[in-house]
């Protein structure tokens, strides 16, 4: 008993804090945009809607998350997933059945991870040179695969856009009717897709692998870790995720073109590192980078609801919380390294 009570509890590790801190000021932003805006805010269906257009945001980036913590960058993911929307809207169209074009999804993807794993890690090619060209090929295919825009069969489009609805979570409207919550089957395989990489992460030798090469290479290399393996891994891994995005956002939307997925990669880079994320490596956790998605989206639908329509606001916004969120973690970070020398 007096062992238990004089136990010292362990401090939270980086990751942890980072990612806690990001959920912190989540919340403290919509329970300000609650009481400020109201409107929407107050219901459900805003959450879920948040989650309906970020199911493939959220996958993209839970790929480049691993991707850096392992040490790593991959610009290209917007453009395969746009590529894979493309192709997989094409397949279709053309008499493919709608639940086998994953598989073709899934082979872009794979094919863009395996390739910019093999370069960077067995040929020591950097990284962001690497991912650079592999976003200009597969915009360039997506470019030549769109002469003009396509759009699936609008029965096609109902059968794959397919949404879970909640009379609980729902809202009475002004007449007196109760407006279902709507979540959308992307939102549902995002969930899956992020249970399962926290589980690799957390619990899985692969996972701690990641953080060890991504943490000191040269004492990942002393442990008996493959480090080029691992690298090679966390590509894959990201382009395989890629692929499901694609999948995903063609669910949601129903219509290739190439300019599907703009800026992805750059969102998707804002919100691991709003989530806890370093681009130095060895830290980071899929959970805060949900919670980055979040928070991202949050700021610019308050800037939406605010009457600031104007995209460069939006834009503006991104890049304040995002310098933000890189001093937060620098003086966070700084005064617990200074702490542990003075101990």
């Amino acid at each position: 008993m007096n062992k238990n009570r004089n136990k010292v509890k362990e401090p939270l590790n980086d990751t942890q804090l980072l990612m806690t801190i990001t959920i912190c000021i989540f919340a403290v932003m919509y329970l300000l945009a609650i009481v400020l805006l109201q409107g929407g805010f107050l219901h459900a269906q805003q959450i879920l809607d948040m989650l309906n257009d970020n199911a493939s945001l959220i996958i993209v980036s839970c790929g480049l998350t691993i991707v850096m913590i392992g040490g790593g960058i991959d610009i290209s993911v917007g453009a395969v997933t746009s590529l894979v929307v493309m192709s997989c809207v094409l397949f279709i169209n053309k008499g493919g059945n709608p639940y086998l074009a994953i598989l073709l999804a899934l082979g872009i993807g794979l094919a863009f991870g395996a390739v910019h794993g093999f370069l960077i890690s067995y040929l020591d090619i950097q990284p962001f040179i690497v991912t650079l060209a592999g976003m200009f090929f597969a915009r360039g295919m997506t470019t030549i695969l769109s002469v003009e825009p396509q759009k699936l069969d609008e029965e096609v489009f109902n059968g794959i856009h397919t949404s879970i609805k909640s009379d609980l979570l729902g809202y009475r409207a002004k007449n007196g009717n109760v407006i279902p919550a709507n979540m959308e089957l992307g939102v549902v395989i995002a969930a899956v897709c992020v249970i399962l990489i926290f589980v690799l992460l957390k619990y899985c030798r692969l996972g701690r692998n990641f953080y060890a090469i991504g943490g000191n290479q040269q004492s990942a290399l002393m442990l008996g870790i493959n480090v080029k393996r691992t690298r090679f891994a966390t590509y894959l891994i990201s382009g395989l995720l890629s692929g499901i995005s694609g999948y995903v956002l063609m669910m949601h939307i129903g219509a290739g073109n190439a300019t599907n997925a703009a800026g992805m990669e750059m969102n998707a880079i804002a919100s691991a590192i709003i989530g806890g994320t370093l681009l130095t490596g060895g830290v980071g956790n899929v959970l805060g980078t949900v919670f980055g998605v979040l928070t991202l989206t949050t700021i610019k639908k308050i800037v939406v609801t605010s009457g600031l329509n104007q995209p460069y606001w939006q834009s503006i916004t991104t890049g304040g919380m995002l310098c933000f969120f890189i001093l937060l973690q620098s003086v966070v970070l700084g005064k617990r390294q200074k702490k542990k020398k003075a101990s």
